[in-house]
This record gives structure tokens, sequence and C-alpha cells, in this order.
């Protein structure tokens, strides 16, 4: 018994939305990339040989690394080196409560490990810092160093 088998052309046709001309998307803010700049270096900023110690520090990112004052958040890099115990890195904006939520957890003996991140900054305040973090290792607490490198920043559109 001979089979014969037509083949036929179906077309199907997809329709895809068109996407939105992001040069003109609206939203209170606008992301500006910058050049991967340093704003924080715990080797360098101190004595350079020292690591940092546990605790809650604060810094200054407006007005840093062509990040302007006025900047309602910074999109970075954190970068913890050398960690001798086991920990996290938080970030947040000066002013307001510790997020439960760490941005960076690590183990120790790492070499180095990073994670981004878009951290909101407190107001300029006449200079004062703007962002805080807390670097927090167990048992018993240890010591390392910290980086932060800026690749951009969110300001309210014009």
């Amino acid at each position: 018994m001979k089979r014969i088998f037509k083949a036929t052309l179906l077309t199907f046709a997809i329709l895809v939305p068109a996407l939105p001309d992001v040069t003109s998307a609206d939203g209170p803010f606008r992301f500006y990339a910058i050049t991967p700049c340093r704003v924080y270096d715990s080797r360098t900023d101190f004595d350079g040989t020292t690591p940092l110690a546990n605790g809650l520090h604060s810094i200054r990112v407006q007005g840093v690394c062509g990040v302007p004052v006025g900047a309602k958040a910074a999109a970075l890099n954190a970068t913890v080196v050398t960690p001798n115990r086991n920990g996290h890195i938080t970030l947040w904006p000066s002013g307001i409560s510790e997020p439960l939520v760490a941005t960076l957890n690590f183990v120790a003996n790492e070499t180095a490990l990073a994670n981004g991140a878009i951290v909101p900054l407190g107001p300029d305040n006449g200079g004062a810092d703007d962002m805080n973090f807390r670097y927090s290792m167990q048992n018993p607490p240890g010591t390392g160093h910290i980086v932060f490198d800026v690749t951009g920043y969110f300001a309210t559109v014009p």
C-alpha cells in the first residue's frame, strides 16, 4: 500500500507589541551610567594594612566620582576582600533604619567576592555621609577589607 503525504505550509503571524522608547520612558528618576569609580576602599582609605573591623560605618557617595549632589540612588559593586570569618555586608541610606536583608554574604578566606547593588542615598546634608554599611562577621568577630565601586546613579528627571 502506497501512502501519499502532502506537505502543507502553515503561516503563523506572531504579534509582538511595540517596545516603549526608553529615551522617553516615564518615571520620576533616570539612570545615568558612569565609568566605574572607587568611592571607598578600606585598604587605602585608612593606613592600608589594618583590616576593617565589624560594625556600622558610613561613607559619602553624592559629590564623589561623578555622582552629583542630589542623586537619589547609586548603582555600585560591593566587594569583600580576604575576610577571615563568615559574614555579610548590608547597605542602606543614612537616616533610616537598617534593613534585615544583606547585600553580600561571604565565607571565610575568600580572596574576593562581589555583588552589584542599587542603594538609595540619604539626603544631602551639607556634605555629610549619605550611605551606611554594616560589616558583620561571626564567631568571634573577624576582619577583612571592603571596596565599593560606583557604576551609575539615579537622579530626578529634569
